[in-house]
């Protein structure tokens, strides 16, 4: 029990959200200081686009270890860290798609079109940020009050739809070992199992 407590310390603490905003924001930091120092390859630009999104599933994959977490005794404080983690994902992601649309093919909208009309890894990559950005618009607590419980908890299943369609988007890319969407594409199965599992036990 006393150990119980002083985990729940750590999670109420003040500095708890600060640490949380930091640890998501070093893989950017990361990323800055290896493009400053030329530290990319030579194809800087597909590392940035691969290194953007692959931090983007990861963190939109940590958002929803949020919810089976917070079951376990000790750990119902993370709770409070699932916006930021959530808000986070949604911004690596916008960095993903504005390094293509920026940098990559420069506003080329020939390009842009074609992408959006042809390539399937493109078109679910677009589903995957479109479903973020009404997540993250009513991540904060006036939306919950304006549109009420239950429909904000359903608008924000579709995170799982999300995550869903960002780890197709990677695997279809089909560029390097596909290994590592299909261990996302896994680890989101059995985030998708836990909530069918909890959900029929508590209707049993």
């Amino acid at each position: 029990m006393r150990i119980l407590k002083y985990v729940n310390k750590i999670w109420t603490s003040r500095f708890a959200k600060p640490v949380v905003f930091l640890l998501c924001l070093l893989p950017l930091l990361w990323l800055a200081w290896r493009w400053f120092n030329n530290d990319l390859g030579i194809n800087r630009l597909e590392t940035v686009a691969r290194y953007t999104g692959n931090w983007t599933l990861r963190i939109l994959l940590a958002s929803l270890c949020v919810t089976p977490l917070r079951r376990i005794r000790g750990l119902e404080g993370l709770l409070r860290f699932r916006r930021i983690i959530g808000l986070f994902a949604f911004f690596y992601a916008c960095l993903h798609a504005l390094h293509y649309f920026a940098i990559d093919v420069q506003w080329n909208t020939e390009i842009i079109w074609e992408d959006i009309t042809i390539r399937r890894f493109f078109i679910a990559g677009m589903v995957s940020l479109a479903l973020m950005a009404p997540l993250a618009a009513t991540s904060f607590n006036a939306a919950i009050r304006w549109m009420g419980a239950k429909r904000w908890q359903l608008l924000h299943r579709l995170s799982y739809v999300s995550a869903l369609a960002g780890v197709i988007h990677f695997f279809w890319q089909g560029k390097a070992a596909l290994w590592t969407p299909i261990y996302y594409g896994i680890f989101l199965g059995l985030l998708l199992l836990f909530r069918v599992a909890y959900w029929a036990a508590r209707r049993s």
